[in-house]
């Protein structure tokens, strides 16, 4: 089969793959129907992550399950599937408790490489979910989204406490800031400001739900959101990048008592005692979001046509086109690209 495979920073090619195999009974192999490149993705191209050369890469995708193992029962072959970013038995406690990328068992499915024709998928008994039928080709692109940043930009607006009465923040404009946007909408914000400095990312986050945009980074990002709230700040920040610039801005725009919710992967990120300690904002709620805790919901919002989170793909290419896509998205020339195998 073709995928993706990471040679050097830069470097990503297409190639011939070995097919995917049921390699334990709880597997799942599956024809992928749409893969994407993410923004952490980036992070490996541009070298500032390390990666064993000739890795696979990819962890967004949907498709429809060709094999299972002699274990798995709740998905069967032919049934068109969605799966998150990290493997989860789902039975264990961490699961329970509804944080599945913390599950005892997870492997993180970059490592199975779903930027490919096929995949295999450990535990998929609690990795999957089946969607009611089989979608309609324009329903494709939302349900991919339910694979990552939809679900990392829900959780995000969860984790800020973003509802009713409350004005939402959101530092990043990349499809997870953009997606928190629509999820702080969804979730009742009275008010949400995207914080962009990009004309095509600032319309499709007011096609979202945003009510204002700040383009202004750092401390004067900052002075912008306390302009606009009263000088309090907000009651919930998004952070979506993962950067110290991105954490200082959002911590710092978060009023007194507010929460933030982060989900930029951290990179190089250090948080001064201090600061933290008289902004008397919570924050402790972040990470890797728990996609699979989410999916049930996702999925029945995009089925029924009450959100289209999939318009936050502008490029769409054959899987054989990716080092295309990852060239597009490190310029910036696009917000989030969806490979087609």
């Amino acid at each position: 089969m073709r995928g993706v495979v990471m040679h050097d920073p830069g470097d990503f090619r297409v190639e011939e793959r070995e097919d995917p195999k049921i390699l334990k009974p709880t597997d799942a192999v599956i024809r992928v129907a749409a893969a994407c490149v993410c923004g952490s993705d980036l992070w490996p191209y541009r070298g500032a992550e390390p990666f064993e050369a000739r890795s696979p890469i990819g962890h967004e995708y949907v498709g429809v399950v060709e094999e299972v193992g002699s274990a798995v029962t709740t998905v069967r072959p032919g049934q068109f599937v969605v799966g998150g970013f990290s493997t989860s038995d789902n039975t264990c406690a961490n699961c329970r408790a509804g944080y599945q990328t913390s599950c005892v068992q997870r492997e993180w499915m970059n490592a199975m490489g779903a930027q490919a024709e096929r995949l295999r998928v450990p535990l998929a008994d609690g990795t999957l979910v089946a969607t009611p039928g089989t979608p309609d080709a324009d329903l494709i692109p939302s349900l991919l989204t339910a694979s990552d940043v939809l679900g990392t930009g829900w959780f995000a607006a969860v984790a800020a406490q973003a509802g009713p009465g409350k004005t939402v923040a959101v530092v990043g404009d990349g499809a997870v800031g953009l997606l928190g946007v629509l999820a702080a909408r969804q979730l009742g914000a009275e008010r949400v400001v995207a914080m962009s400095r990009h004309a095509s990312r600032q319309k499709l986050a007011l096609e979202f739900g945003a009510t204002d945009i700040v383009t202004e980074r750092g401390d004067e990002g900052v002075a912008k959101i306390k302009e606009l709230t009263g000088g309090f700040g907000a009651h919930s920040v998004i952070e979506a990048v993962g950067t110290q610039e991105s954490m200082l801005q959002a911590i710092r725009s978060t009023r007194p008592g507010g929460h933030v919710g982060y989900v930029g992967v951290s990179h190089d990120v250090t948080l001064d005692g201090q600061e933290l300690f008289f902004s008397h904002a919570h924050l402790l709620h972040g990470g890797p979001a728990p996609v699979r805790r989410l999916l049930p919901q996702l999925i029945d919002l995009i089925w029924t046509r009450q959100i289209d989170p999939g318009r936050v793909f502008d490029l769409t290419l054959p899987l054989d086109q990716a080092a295309d896509a990852y060239q597009a998205m490190d310029e910036r020339r696009a917000i989030k690209v969806l490979l087609k195998p």
